[in-house]
């Protein structure tokens, strides 16, 4: 029987927050957590998107708890500002979300200067991450979700190109970020077990969905058109791994149907390259020197 949002158990009680809520995956994920009771913080970079995805939300399921934030993964000061105000206003963080990104602009530099896709998709939710842990390892059966990509498998870490400081081209920067974020869910996951601590870190891949994402690349939006599958379904990896029995620190999950592009959520596999423990090891040294947050 495959798995939809209906075997999503009661989640009252329990506070979440969702990247990048405020259209496609990320409105999927947090409509359907504040539907099965969550309190959810929608962490969004444009203030007034993020509001009127909260009145959609709002409007779709009497009683729902939601909250905007704001959050600019792309600028190191907000995302501690973010961290900040949620600190003070949660004693809790039950499920951390982390989907925002971008995918293929043109070469374009965060706000402390480096390249927005490796700055934003994975920097800003590394510092995210680090800045919100204590509140997950104290909070009981919390979990992180990374959401990564079909791209990683072509992915490589270029320490001497990370922000495009020799040359760029937008798909392999791209396929950089997503290798970075599964590399950095992998690492997080070894680390937090051998301290024997929670939250589950766990990472999902939305197979190919049509979105915003795809914008900024003609052959993804072309593909989009024709053999894109919806956002709620791109969106059933992410809820799966958030809300699931069974889901254990380290597994990935993606859709099920050919080639992983459209499906239901099942355990796949991932690229030699995200398993490399060597270069999961220097990134995140790398990653805590030019983010300024420590983890662990």
């Amino acid at each position: 029987m495959n798995w939809t949002t209906q075997s999503i158990p009661s989640l009252k009680g329990k506070t979440a927050i969702v990247t990048g809520a405020n259209s496609g995956i990320g409105l999927e994920t947090a409509r359907a957590l504040a539907a099965k009771g969550a309190n959810v913080i929608l962490a969004c970079r444009n203030s007034e998107k993020a509001s009127a995805a909260q009145r959609e939300i709002e409007n779709g399921a009497g009683g729902a708890k939601v909250e905007a934030i704001a959050l600019n993964l792309a600028d190191l000061s907000s995302i501690r500002a973010f961290a900040s105000t949620f600190s003070s206003k949660y004693d809790r963080l039950d499920i951390l979300v982390n989907n925002a990104g971008v995918m293929t602009p043109p070469l374009t530099k965060t706000t402390d200067g480096f390249e927005v896709q490796f700055g934003g998709n994975h920097l800003g939710h590394f510092a995210l991450t680090g800045l919100l842990l204590d509140l997950l390892k104290s909070t009981p059966d919390s979990r992180l979700v990374v959401v990564s990509s079909i791209a990683e498998r072509f992915g490589k870490i270029d320490f001497n190109n990370l922000n495009a400081e020799r040359q760029y081209d937008p798909m392999t920067a791209y396929g950089q970020s997503k290798l970075a974020n599964l590399l950095f869910s992998y690492e997080l996951s070894r680390r937090l077990s051998a301290q024997k601590s929670s939250p589950l870190v766990v990472a999902v891949h939305p197979g190919l969905t049509a979105t915003n994402l795809q914008k900024n690349s003609a052959i993804s939006g072309l593909l989009s058109s024709f053999i894109a599958q919806s956002a709620a379904m791109g969106a059933l990896p992410s809820l799966y791994a958030a809300t699931a029995p069974g889901v254990q620190s380290g597994d990935y999950f993606g859709p099920d149907g050919f080639l992983e592009i459209g499906g239901y959520p099942k355990k796949i596999d991932s690229s030699a390259n995200s398993r490399d423990t060597e270069v999961a090891k220097q990134l995140w040294q790398v990653s805590e020197t030019l983010s300024g947050v420590k983890v662990g």
